[in-house]
């Protein structure tokens, strides 16, 4: 049994709401909801629901709310739950309330489009002297939120303290696994969302699940020669992280991923989409990229980065990539 923490999430999203939720379910930790609006904060207390994000599931009574950055001054662990281009402004804005030894975790799962650093990178450049840490792996809000099992994994450089934060928040139906390859564990979780775009363009373009199935195996493939060729290792792909996530986000409509790829596989344009934040839509370029700087061949993240860009259309994409080189498996 872990001793208790005092645990702020940041981002009233519908993750980090689900995040919040499981963690406070058993009531073994202090765990506070922080969200920049505080007439929103002022209704879950008072409601108990979070109808925006995660509609119809109760929240649990232990767990509480604020718009003031100055809960975080007790924390002692912090989790950034906003979208993956906003995690360096967050870290400007409540990095001067963190306590001294409080430790840090991203929950995005993205490239920073602007610098092309992974999001650990960029907090610690923000936040230098506290530890870093990033959760990822197959898990969608819902699911985490009613308490469904879900199985992901939490990496820090440190392997202590990958594996105190694995069990500080894991729970009865929430189960994290430790490790300490943050590069293969947020290239993964980056890379599944290309891969899901991809994957949908499949199904909206109507061409089969053989196609679909091919285009995961491939994919998990690029996704691993990118991560060793960065500097993480070859069995994080094929754990929670990689294999397990992308397979949730390739599959499932629940994913915003696939459904924005569905919508292109169906002809229609990239801003014709209104189902929400689409975090491989930013991802696809920087690692298009980040391929390139490493001479790493990626041709479908290749092609959904020119699709989405508008510099490739599918029925050329399709061709190009069944006309390649044949090579061994």
């Amino acid at each position: 049994m872990s001793k208790r923490e005092t645990i702020v999430v940041i981002g009233s999203g519908a993750f980090g709401t689900a995040i919040a939720v499981v963690i406070a379910l058993e009531n073994r930790h202090d765990v506070t909801l922080l969200g920049r609006d505080p007439s929103l904060m002022a209704d879950l207390q008072a409601d108990g629901v979070h109808d925006a994000a995660l509609p119809g599931i109760a929240l649990p009574y232990a767990l509480k709310y604020s718009a003031e950055p100055e809960v975080l001054r007790n924390a002692s662990i912090v989790l950034f739950a906003m979208p993956s281009q906003a995690q360096a402004d967050a870290a400007r804005q409540y990095g001067p309330y963190l306590a001294k030894d409080a430790v840090v975790m991203t929950l995005a799962k993205g490239i920073d489009r602007s610098s092309g650093s992974l999001l650990t990178q960029v907090l610690e450049e923000e936040l230098p002297s506290h530890p870093v840490a990033v959760l990822s792996g197959p898990g969608f809000a819902a699911d985490i939120a009613r308490g469904l099992p879900t199985a992901m994994a939490v990496a820090a450089s440190d392997a202590a303290l990958a594996e105190h934060l694995a069990q500080t928040i894991s729970g009865q139906t929430f189960r994290l696994y430790a490790s300490t390859d943050r590069i293969g564990v947020q290239l993964g979780g980056a890379l599944k969302n290309v891969l899901a775009i991809a994957a949908g363009i499949v199904e909206g373009a109507g061409l089969g699940e053989s196609a679909r199935a091919a285009l995961i195996a491939r994919g998990l493939a690029e996704m691993s020669r990118l991560v060793v060729a960065v500097g993480g290792q070859a069995d994080t792909v094929r754990g929670l992280s990689g294999l397990g996530d992308l397979v949730l986000t390739a599959t499932s409509h629940q994913s915003r991923n696939l459904r924005f790829g569905i919508s292109l596989g169906h002809g229609d344009a990239p801003s014709a989409f209104h189902g929400g934040l689409v975090e491989g839509a930013y991802a696809a370029s920087v690692a298009s990229r980040l391929a390139a700087d490493h001479n790493i061949d990626m041709p479908v993240t290749d092609a959904v980065a020119a699709i989405i860009d508008g510099r490739l259309d599918i029925r050329t994409a399709m061709r190009q990539l069944m006309t390649r080189p044949i090579t061994t498996e």
